[in-house]
């Protein structure tokens, strides 16, 4: 059977990646052959890519050499790793996928979002989520999340995190519409919550798409990687 593509989105500091882990563990445990990967950073030519995004020095960066590089390494990305794990029946978790472009460099940046839509198909040759978490915090909320990580880690922001106030609102809103757009896929969680109470809400659903898929016991195989 084909295998199951499942993407975590949200703003800064709202806790997708934490939660990406918690469910890989818990799809391994059951016995589910389950991946992670990222967008971008997912594959060695995309983690160079990432290092010129989230380089704080890079202030200079135009917006449309930004789009580009994120499609870039989204293009690598579903060529190297997404696809053939889908093909080979598994079950990918992926770290932001096109919706962050859309909603950083479409609504956040104000690119022409048309452009965008059509970027997003060549880069992702077709591969589209089926199933997305959308972690919705108050930008405020998520952003001193974030200061509270970098500081306990001796780290710096990276240069998307060093972005105004202003422009996360407008990431936020544009996350909200695309969920507003796509109710069946996008499913919406406050991430004000506590994180196990967020966690339960995204096993159950997830839980309950593979009880639904009708996906046979052979598909569940120890975890490779």
């Amino acid at each position: 059977m084909p295998g199951l593509f499942v993407t975590f989105e949200g703003g800064e500091g709202t806790g997708k990646t934490t939660q990406l882990k918690a469910l890989l563990a818990h799809l391994r445990a059951a016995g589910w052959d389950a991946i992670e990967t990222r967008d971008p950073g997912g594959t060695p030519i995309g983690k160079q890519i990432r290092g010129l995004l989230l380089d704080p020095e890079n202030t200079r960066m135009a917006a449309a050499s930004e789009l580009f590089l994120y499609e870039a390494s989204r293009a690598q990305l579903v060529h190297e790793v997404i696809r053939p794990a889908l093909d080979a029946g598994r079950i990918v978790l992926c770290d932001r996928f096109t919706d962050s472009t859309v909603a950083y460099q479409g609504y956040g940046r104000e690119l022409d979002l048309d452009l965008i839509a059509r970027l997003n198909a060549m880069a992702t040759d077709g591969v589209r989520p089926d199933l997305t978490f959308l972690l919705d915090l108050d930008p405020e909320a998520g952003l001193a999340r974030a200061t509270q990580r970098v500081t306990q880690r001796q780290e710096r922001h990276d240069r998307i995190e060093e972005e105004v106030l202003a422009f996360h609102q407008r990431v936020r809103a544009g996350y909200r519409a695309i969920a507003a757009a796509e109710p069946g896929r996008v499913a919406v969680l406050d991430a004000a919550r506590g994180m196990a109470e967020i966690e339960g809400d995204i096993r159950r659903r997830v839980d309950e798409l593979l009880r639904r898929s009708g996906r046979p016991p052979g598909s569940r195989v120890p975890a490779s990687g």
